[in-house]
């Protein structure tokens, strides 16, 4: 038997995921057989998985017609998942990990002792982990696509007007550095890749020569970020970003593509109507977090149930 756990809040990428679990002591009946009870754009959602969702509602305390509540939620996630996959903006295993090990430390759990609570209320790891990695990556393809809104003039003005000083900023100049690691051998050779990617950092000559130097090396490709402004890094690089020196380089970190740090080709601060704008929008979305979901994450989300097939035979 498990003692009552309180589950805190935990910042998930650019959502707060705030979760008031209670672990209760949970006896699973095996299903007869598994059955598909819904299809989203050929992905099917099984009886196994309405269950562990539901088991997963139960965690939190809800209330009400918990199966219904399941599958719709399950079908939104599929709808979000299909999204990130095609365009690709998922965050890495190793991002979800680290959230995983995170949340378990913010309840004073080891990852091992939180995946034996979920385990024993019939959530099971994967499921959970499959819903942090969708809360994660939801929020960047929503920013993505609305956070490049332009106000008007008029608009810009009257904030500026309200605020009565022009906000101040850190432009940064950057370049992605990844030691690519093929599909095939991911988890085979990473600890090496992460092992040359810090080693290269120390004589990384700064981001004019870093194509050349980039070939020098196995496997290693430089992409030029541009500009960006502190509001608009991602968050999983913002820290990195934050405490690397100009002109120097961030540490690494492991995703997808392989094994990447970032090089600040240079940086300053800014205070012109780009910046101004840049950060009154950063404003206006934290805003829109503490008051509920984004509106452009519904209306992103219904764009894509209207153009979905889904099918509950």
């Amino acid at each position: 038997m498990f003692a009552s756990v309180a589950w805190r809040r935990i910042a998930l990428a650019t959502t707060a995921l705030a979760i008031s679990f209670v672990a209760e002591p949970m006896t699973q009946t095996a299903s007869a057989a598994t059955e598909v009870v819904s299809v989203v754009n050929k992905t099917p959602i099984t009886s196994s998985d309405v269950a562990k969702r539901v088991a997963f509602l139960k965690l939190q305390r809800k209330t009400g017609n918990l199966q219904k509540m399941a599958r719709d939620e399950l079908v939104e996630e599929a709808l979000k998942r299909d999204e990130i996959a095609r365009v690709r903006m998922s965050v890495s295993t190793d991002d979800v990990d680290r959230s995983f090990a995170k949340f378990a430390a913010s309840n004073k759990l080891t990852p091992a002792q939180m995946s034996e609570i979920l385990n024993k209320a019939g959530v099971g790891v994967e499921h959970f982990k499959a819903f942090i990695a969708v809360q994660m990556s939801w929020p960047r393809l929503v920013n993505a696509r609305y956070g490049a809104g332009r106000m008007s003039n008029d608009e810009l003005v009257k904030r500026m007007m309200q605020n009565k000083e022009k906000p101040v900023t850190t432009e940064y100049f950057l370049q992605q550095i990844i030691f690519v690691i093929p599909e095939s051998k991911k988890g085979k050779i990473t600890a090496q890749r992460k092992a040359e990617a810090e080693k290269s950092r120390s004589s990384f000559p700064g981001c004019a020569q870093a194509k050349d130097f980039a070939k020098t090396m196995r496997d290693v490709s430089v992409r030029d970020l541009g500009r960006l402004m502190k509001p608009e890094l991602p968050e999983e690089w913002k820290p990195l970003i934050e405490k690397a020196s100009a002109n120097g380089t961030t540490g690494t970190r492991v995703t997808e593509k392989g094994v990447e740090f970032l090089a600040i080709c240079n940086q300053r601060q800014v205070s012109d109507d780009a910046a101004a704008e840049v950060v009154f929008r950063a404003e206006d979305i934290g805003k829109a977090k503490k008051g509920g979901e984004d509106p452009n994450s519904a209306k992103y989300l219904e764009e894509l149930r209207k153009k979905a097939q889904i099918v509950n035979p």
